[in-house]
C-alpha cells in the first residue's frame, strides 16, 4: 500500500508494515509498488523457467 508520511510517498507491506521506500511523488511509489508486487508473484517459480525468458515482454 502507498501511504503519505512526513511530504513523502511511501510504499508499505499491508500484512508486516515493512517499508520498500519513500519517493517524492506518488507516481514513483506506485511504480515501485508494481515492481514488488512483480517480485512478490515470482515467488515459487523456478529458476529455470525464469532463465528462459517467459516472463520477456511479449510473451
Amino acid at each position: 500500500m502507498i501511504i503519505k508520511r512526513q511530504g513523502k510517498w511511501c510504499v508499505v507491506s499491508e500484512n508486516t508494515g515493512r517499508s520498500f521506500g519513500c519517493y517524492a511523488t506518488k507516481k514513483e511509489a506506485q511504480h515501485r509498488l508494481k515492481q514488488v508486487e512483480f517480485f512478490k508473484h515470482l515467488k515459487g517459480i523456478p529458476v529455470s523457467i525464469i532463465k528462459k525468458g517467459a516472463f520477456k515482454k511479449g510473451k
